[in-house]
């Protein structure tokens, strides 16, 4: 069993700036939670990662958020059409973010920032959770928790997945970032992840 009060104490020291809040506190330990609950012999630096993970793509909340961190999907879309006309999305060619032909908006969502259409139809297949017809599922917390550990676990994200990265001795902290985003502030996550390994590590 994960040591709480040394999780809770080492991450709010090193990570939460000494101060964690109530939505922090409630997303670690559901994430905690699930993990202990269906990988009681896990690899714990899989679940730093996950973690890590969590905190960088909900901008250290630790609850599931939308892109740009809006309150509703209008505010998102308006924002991210905003950030397009000023050129501050230069890899994007189609605007996922729009509303489609069914009023549906394929934004990201959740812990792991989930986008088009394509990535909700492949993960609804791989939870069984219907997330075509209601996309908005991904902000509900069990919902985005099993978006983040099946899309990690299985590869579901880039094809890349923890066990590649973490498994016997072979430990790639940076590379891991393949998993979900390239190598984009790969070294970043891969230091937030060590330090919630450190928070793992007394038993």
């Amino acid at each position: 069993m994960i040591n709480r009060r040394f999780f809770f104490d080492t991450v709010r020291r090193d990570l939460f700036a000494g101060r964690l809040r109530p939505g922090q506190i409630d997303g670690l330990n559901a994430i905690l939670d699930r993990f202990e609950e269906t990988m009681p012999e896990g690899d714990d630096r899989w679940l730093a990662y996950m973690l890590a993970t969590a905190y960088h793509e909900t901008a250290a909340t630790m609850q599931p958020v939308r892109e740009t961190l809006a309150q509703s999907d209008e505010k998102a879309i308006a924002a991210l059409d905003r950030a397009m006309a000023a050129g501050r999305l230069k890899t994007v060619k189609t605007p996922y973010w729009r509303l489609d032909a069914k009023g549906q908006s394929w934004l990201g969502r959740g812990f792991v920032q989930l986008t088009h259409r394509r990535n909700y139809e492949a993960m609804a297949k791989a939870t069984g959770i219907d997330l075509l017809a209601r996309p908005e599922r991904a902000m509900e917390k069990d919902v985005a928790i099993t978006i983040l550990f099946r899309g990690m676990i299985d590869g579901l994200f880039s094809g890349k997945r923890l066990a590649d990265y973490f498994a016997g001795d072979l430990e790639d902290w940076t590379g891991a970032r393949r998993i979900i985003n390239g190598l984009d502030r790969a070294a970043l996550v891969a230091g937030y992840a060590k330090a919630f390994y450190a928070a793992l590590s007394y038993r």
